[in-house]
């Protein structure tokens, strides 16, 4: 596996990878957007507002993560790659500079929230998901930092 820092070239890859792992690995959610609406959002929203470092393995991009200041953004990982410590690699690289985030999950999302758990976050509110665009009640986490 090689981690690199992404660039708009890797948007594609990225927004396709989001949509399989998605589609795949959260089945509850309502899928609210196309293909290219999805394109449209990581090359001119993610990618310009956050920091984005994808991982490789066998030359094909299997996960991604989006950070900025106080945030981790987005954190996948292509479903036939999970449990390769991908997602350590790729958490560790957003927590580097020491600093204080949180992040968001969907409160069915029992793997992700065990995953942020055992690497030190903890949950700081559930909600109903009134405020999220999938109207799903998600879970607010936080890493304090050191």
């Amino acid at each position: 596996m090689i981690l690199r820092r992404a660039s708009l070239d890797d948007a594609g890859a990225i927004a396709r990878l989001h949509r399989l792992t998605m589609r795949e690995s959260l089945p509850f959610l309502p899928e609210l957007h196309t293909a290219e609406e999805d394109l449209w959002f990581f090359r001119e929203r993610l990618m310009v507002e956050n920091e984005v470092w994808v991982s490789e393995s066998d030359g094909e991009i299997s996960g991604y993560v989006a950070f900025k200041p106080g945030w981790v953004s987005h954190l996948y990982v292509h479903p036939q790659h999970q449990g390769r410590r991908i997602g350590d690699a790729l958490l560790a690289k957003a927590l580097e500079d020491g600093e204080a985030r949180e992040l968001w999950t969907f409160q069915q999302n029992a793997r992700a929230r065990a995953f942020y758990e055992a690497r030190g976050f903890t949950m700081v509110k559930l909600t109903d998901g009134a405020d999220n665009e999938e109207k799903t009640p998600d879970a607010l986490y936080a890493w304090a930092g050191r």
